[in-house]
């Protein structure tokens, strides 16, 4: 049985709860979020950092909320950590001794640098980067974790927050020189190595303008995560938000609930990024809340997943893999035609990962619906696969998906995503090696040998295989082959 975890996460900022179901040892999908802006944080930064009352009762009664909303999710674990806010608060016994009696819940405070591993930890094995600095920036704090192949390597906290800044400057109608000396004076904190081309943005403001940068860019894909922005295109804009007033920020297409802190959060950024001499900006949709998850679902494999693997593919295979056997033959033939035409289209290795990806879970649409279900299974992948793809590599996948058996066309029906994509004629390659393999793997698993030789691919086989024959001829390479069975 499925095992559900609970994970609370209060910041200085909101209180958010993300529910996880563990599909097996590696697989696992949010099937649940929510968040209350309880600002447990207001008036704190102005009164030697002690919680306020109001505050306090706020986050009381979402936690009581959400541990209703756990139960009904048949949540058997709930884990609850505290950020910055209550961490420097004076008064924090108190009201962590308020919270476990109200709302039953128990809240473990975590320090900087524990917070700045659970993003490390959330961003390591769920971005298809896999090196960079992770940037959270929280209400009160802002963490940052050094990644290296997949592995943290250093990490840092810096008492720079969107509501800290916003109480100490911004409320107060301060130049906004006074707060870049602020910020520059924590800056100073962080040790000379800190550099890299890549930056992860954690946290709401970065979401907030990745998305902001995407309309802009009439990105064609709307999913946060793992989508990447130079440093460059967003750089006067990002300047922009911290310089406009609060009142004028909805004119460039900041939302309601993220105008009265953004500018803080704005001008953090701008500054760690140049800081940094960062290039790109890989947004990130996950953070602390995935780190917990994480660190407890992979405590016994030193908190990364093995090589190769990819949780949201195992948590669609887990879910959807009714004819697994299928989908290993289709990869397996797959690959083999990969290699015996490599002379001919001759595609990096790389490649031939799409054809494991797709092989697998190229049926998935007929869960919903036998007819349509090529079109079914690309939205299935396209959106399914949250966790360590590149947004191309999901492009990519849906393509291969939704026109199995078909070619690719090189007009207007894919020039919404060709800005992000390889050459046309890759993705036909692509396509056509898998069209040949399902084709050939229909009734079942037979014993199929390849070679090519003088743009003909023979197919060695003791099998009729007469459907697939008949099929085949109707397929469409890129380049001019002929299919011959002996």
């Amino acid at each position: 049985m499925a095992k559900i975890t609970a994970v609370i996460d209060i910041g200085s900022n909101s209180a958010r709860m993300a529910i996880f179901e563990k599909t097996s040892r590696y697989g696992f999908r949010l099937i649940y979020e929510i968040k209350s802006r309880v600002r447990i944080s207001e008036g704190c930064y102005e009164n030697g950092g002690f919680l306020q009352e109001e505050p306090m009762r706020r986050a009381i009664n979402a936690l009581k909320e959400f541990k209703t909303i756990a139960k009904e999710y048949a949540a058997k674990k709930l884990l609850c950590v505290a950020t910055s806010a209550i961490r420097d608060a004076p008064n924090r016994a108190e009201f962590l001794l308020r919270a476990r009696k109200e709302s039953g819940v128990s809240i473990k405070v975590i320090d900087g640098s524990k917070e700045a591993w659970y993003g490390g930890v959330a961003c390591a094995n769920l971005s298809h980067n896999k090196s960079g600095i992770t940037i959270d920036i929280g209400g009160g704090s802002t963490e940052c974790a050094i990644i290296e192949n997949g592995d943290i390597k250093e990490l840092i906290s810096l008492r720079l927050g969107t509501i800290r800044l916003k109480e100490l400057f911004f409320d107060r109608h301060k130049n906004i020189d006074a707060a870049k000396d602020f910020i520059a004076q924590e800056l100073a904190r962080i040790p000379s190595h800190f550099k890299h081309d890549n930056v992860f943005g954690i946290g709401g403001t970065i979401r907030a303008i990745a998305k902001i940068n995407g309309k802009q860019a009439k990105y064609p894909i709307k999913t946060i995560h793992g989508y990447e922005f130079s440093v460059k295109s967003a750089k006067s804009f990002i300047q922009t938000i911290y310089k406009t007033k609060e009142e004028n920020l909805g004119e460039l297409g900041v939302p309601h609930d993220r105008r009265d802190n953004i500018r803080s959060g704005a001008l953090i950024f701008s500054m760690l990024l140049e800081h940094f001499g960062a290039k790109l900006i890989t947004a990130s949709g996950v953070g602390v809340r995935e780190g917990v998850f994480l660190a407890d679902m992979l405590r016994t494999q030193k908190y990364r997943f093995p090589p190769g693997i990819y949780p949201s593919l195992v948590a669609l295979k887990d879910r959807f893999g009714a004819r697994s056997k299928q989908g290993k033959n289709i990869t397996k033939q797959a690959l083999a035609i990969f290699e015996a035409l490599l002379p001919l289209h001759k595609l990096k290795p790389h490649n031939a990962n799409y054809l494991r990806i797709v092989g697998q879970l190229c049926d998935i649409g007929s869960f919903l619906n036998f007819y349509g279900r090529m079109d079914h299974g690309a939205y299935f992948l396209l959106h399914g696969l949250d966790y360590g793809f590149s947004h191309t590599d999901r492009a990519i996948v849906c393509l291969l998906v939704e026109y199995l058996n078909k070619r690719i066309p090189k007009d207007d029906a894919i020039a919404h995503i060709n800005d992000i994509m390889p050459p046309i004629e890759n993705l036909q390659w692509l396509s056509f090696i898998l069209s040949l393999a399902y084709l050939l793997c229909i009734t079942g698993e037979h014993a199929l040998h390849y070679t090519y030789s003088d743009k003909c691919l023979y197919i060695h086989t003791k099998a009729r295989l007469y459907i697939a024959r008949e099929s085949v001829a109707q397929l469409v390479a890129p380049t001019h082959i002929d299919i011959v069975f002996v």
